[in-house]
């Protein structure tokens, strides 16, 4: 038969838990959480960092763009389908039809299906815009059919991924979760220094002067 808990053992189970040791527990939470997120930003960090140099000196780093054009003639069953649709749907913004954006797809290197088109009387018109380039797609209902694609080189690749400009939805929900991270990893490094603020006097001036120089700059420098 067990012996009952000591008076000693009792006051102990009573007594909350000390403040240093909350702290200590908050601090390994803010250490865990600052570490995952910056595992996380670590690739992306450099790259958004890397794009964010080149965008600022875009107009000093020159890229020669690259120009491709192909024709081609569309068969006469899809010339007369493409003549139909396009007299029935003049001014609207619709997809190819399937059979024609399989020609497309199987003559030229471009990707049509489900993408929007400008139709008119004598035309469909495909945009199709992407990272770091441009393309378009022009089948007339003459049966001539033009595209051409212009690519501006890694360079703009890199930097148009920063802006998330055509680069789609994946992407873009990726941008998002990264500043997700990044926020949860400048939080947590805040906290993390004020925690340790009172054994490094130089923690808040440099914090300070860290708000203050891009809003002076801001103020005195951007017009």
């Amino acid at each position: 038969m067990s012996s009952p808990p000591s008076a000693a053992a009792r006051s102990d189970a009573t007594v909350p838990a000390l403040p240093g040791a909350r702290r200590a527990v908050w601090l390994r939470q803010l250490h865990q959480w600052h570490w995952i997120s910056s595992a996380l930003c670590l690739t992306a960090m450099l790259l958004f960092s890397v794009t964010g140099f080149t965008l600022n000196h875009a107009s000093q780093i020159e890229a020669k763009p690259q120009v491709t054009r192909l024709k081609a003639a569309l068969p006469p069953a899809l010339q007369a389908q493409l003549a139909d649709f396009a007299a029935a749907h003049a001014d609207a913004k619709l997809p190819l039809p399937a059979g024609l954006a399989d020609w497309a797809e199987r003559t030229f290197p471009a990707e049509v299906r489900g993408k929007r088109a400008e139709w008119s009387e004598d035309d469909a018109y495909v945009a199709l815009p992407r990272p770091g380039g441009d393309a378009w797609l022009r089948i007339g209902a003459d049966g001539k059919a033009e595209y051409e694609r212009t690519d501006r080189g890694w360079i703009s690749w890199l930097n148009d991924m920063h802006k998330g400009r055509n680069a789609g939805a994946v992407w873009g929900w990726f941008i998002d979760i990264f500043a997700g991270a990044c926020l949860v990893f400048c939080i947590t490094g805040f906290l993390i220094m004020k925690y340790h603020a009172a054994n490094r006097p130089s923690t808040w001036p440099v914090i300070g002067f860290g708000i203050l120089l891009p809003v002076v700059l801001a103020l005195l420098f951007v017009h």
